[in-house]
């Protein structure tokens, strides 16, 4: 499993296909410019809405960058999104169906009102989620979603072992897949790794197979690098049916969202993290910062003096799955 780029002329007909395996993602973005400069009229790059992983890559890289919803769409297969041709092919045939994309907003451009409707935070502290850690006096924990991205996750690591810091990180299982021997250094150095889903889809648009399959497929790709399978689950952006929260307790497994979010996923420089990340700091924070789904240099750049100003302040650093849940309260 992995990528597949197609294009198609203003007739419909494909005019180019190309496979591409999960990991690294220089050739595909070095194909697709390739495309965007010689396509007759341009290119715009649709995704489906089931791929949360490409769209700040690409958008990055200079590309016009589009998403296409279920419902403008051909039935799809539970293990994936629709045939990238016939994806192609129903942009085509309706543009005004897909939505266009800015790396300010991502795939959640034009979501706002799904987003806000789906998103469930119980009203009592339960088992199997956490918002925030209770009872933590001076903890703090920090997270990195949509990894393992080469070279910032390795980055990332050298700079939590020259702290002596743990961290938990919330594996994308097509990145997982591609970067085994990162998903295994994060494990022997002592980190609790979660799981992110197979290809960052948005939850509420995704029945209970595709669900099965997103979380499934993720915890096995974790297993064969690691040889266990990750108890944590993160919903990209914190998304989800009330059905879903129930189908992780049936698995028992633990959904785990954040409340101190960095906006690190928006680049807007090294200081505004840094400083975002330590105003909304207390205790028992879980702060949400990402080693992939883009150039996630300023993250990077701003770890250290993230790590420094908590320690300044006598704040431990601790493993997600250590905390307590509390009440949505503080910092929430």
């Amino acid at each position: 499993m992995g990528y597949r780029a197609a294009g198609v002329d203003a007739d419909g007909e494909e005019v180019f296909a190309r496979d591409f395996p999960p990991g690294p993602l220089d050739g595909l973005i070095a194909f697709l410019r390739e495309q965007a400069v010689t396509a007759d009229g341009g290119l715009c790059c649709v995704i489906d809405s089931t791929n949360g992983t490409l769209d700040l890559h690409l958008l990055t890289a200079g590309l016009a960058v589009c998403r296409a919803d279920p419902w403008s769409l051909p039935s799809r297969p539970v293990d994936g999104s629709v045939p990238a041709t016939e994806l192609a092919r129903a942009a085509m045939a309706d543009p005004t169906a897909i939505t266009r994309l800015t790396v300010g907003s991502g795939t959640l451009s034009g979501r706002t009102d799904a987003f806000d409707h789906h998103l469930r935070i119980p009203a009592e502290p339960q088992r199997n989620f956490l918002e925030r850690g209770a009872g933590q006096p001076r903890r703090v924990a920090l997270t990195f979603d949509d990894g393992p991205c080469p070279p910032y996750t390795d980055r990332i690591l050298d700079i939590l072992r020259s702290y002596r810091v743990t961290a938990t990180f919330f594996c994308v299982g097509l990145n997982a897949a591609g970067y085994p021997t990162t998903v295994r250094r994060i494990a022997e150095e002592g980190h609790t790794l979660g799981n992110h889903t197979w290809s960052h889809p948005f939850l509420p648009e995704l029945g209970m197979d595709e669900l099965t399959f997103q979380v499934e497929a993720t915890a096995s790709a974790i297993f064969r690098a690691t040889g266990s399978r990750p108890r944590l689950v993160r919903p990209p952006y914190g998304a989800g049916r009330p059905e879903v929260l129930d189908w992780l307790a049936a698995q028992d497994l633990d959904c785990v969202l954040w409340n101190n979010d960095s906006h690190d996923w928006a680049a807007p420089g090294v200081a505004a993290i840094t400083e975002r990340v330590v105003r909304q700091v207390h205790d028992g924070s879980v702060v949400l910062l990402h080693d992939g789904g883009g150039d996630r240099s300023q993250t990077v750049a701003a770890l250290p003096g993230i790590i420094e100003r908590f320690l300044a302040d006598e704040y431990a650093f601790v493993g997600v799955d250590s905390l307590p849940p509390a009440l949505p309260g503080p910092g929430t």
